[in-house]
């Protein structure tokens, strides 16, 4: 079992749930946010940053990895200059973007010869499979990032930097392809369970509870109390191994808040 992040807290205070460490957590962000911001140096412009969209693939050690054009202006900025950065923000996140998970990935990019990409190549296109089509045209090659640094904001007051080594090291978590559609879902048919949790759990006066984020140790709600919203995090009392776990760890979370408020 990976290592957990956890918080400092008094003697006297209830220990935080636990929590992905954040290696973790920007391994998962990057295995599910659909595109980044690239950002090269630019080369008509000495030293000013240049800042565009692009597609990426992910190596094994969760390396970024990009399919081309020796036309695009970036591809031009890193032949002169490798160093870049991409950036990612959570799905959704475009609704409260100072509060949504982001990721910062910086390093070094190089092009992977014709012949020695077909690892990247597969990769990538598994996430892009429409990039099929232009895989193979004479200007596009495969490119790859070795990453230097990392630094990931988890939202209000939870950020930090994550070394190279312990990002490659990270695993993406197991909840991370069906989260969305089990926020979703929860958020659509169930706020009244969402509601009793946070009541149960030391805020009774909630008017609503939303789910805005889930992982294998438990979830986190913005709650609305009177004109005013604060967040809180619930922790599952077991780890969830696969999506299949959520629904009856849920269930009887729900049951048990119930059964307390009684």
């Amino acid at each position: 079992m990976s290592q957990h992040a956890t918080p400092m807290t008094n003697d006297t205070d209830p220990p935080e749930p636990p929590e992905p460490t954040y290696a973790e957590r920007a391994r998962t962000l990057m295995h599910i946010a659909p595109v980044a911001t690239f950002c090269t140096t630019s080369q008509k412009h000495a030293d000013w940053p240049f800042g565009s969209i692009v597609t990426y693939g992910l190596d094994n050690q969760g390396n970024p990895t990009f399919l081309i054009s020796t036309m695009a202006m970036h591809t031009k900025n890193i032949s002169a200059d490798p160093r870049a950065s991409v950036f990612v923000m959570q799905p959704g996140g475009e609704n409260d973007p100072l509060g949504a998970a982001r990721l910062t990935v910086m390093g070094k990019i190089s092009k992977v010869p014709k012949g020695q990409d077909a690892e990247i190549r597969a990769q990538y296109l598994a996430r892009h499979p429409k990039a099929a089509y232009w895989a193979d045209f004479g200007d596009f090659s495969f490119y790859l990032m070795d990453t230097i640094d990392v630094y990931y904001v988890g939202g209000f007051g939870s950020m930090g930097w994550v070394t190279a080594e312990e990002y490659a090291l990270a695993t993406v978590d197991p909840l991370a392809d069906a989260g969305t559609g089990i926020i979703e879902h929860l958020n659509a048919d169930h706020k009244d369970a969402l509601l009793i949790l946070a009541r149960a759990s030391g805020q009774p006066d909630t008017d609503e509870a939303t789910l805005t984020a889930i992982d294998r140790l438990g979830f986190h709600l913005r709650l609305k109390i009177k004109d005013r919203y604060t967040g809180m995090r619930l922790g599952f009392p077991q780890e969830l191994k696969s999506p299949e776990d959520a629904r009856p760890v849920f269930v009887n979370m729900v049951k048990q808040a119930r059964e307390a408020s009684s």
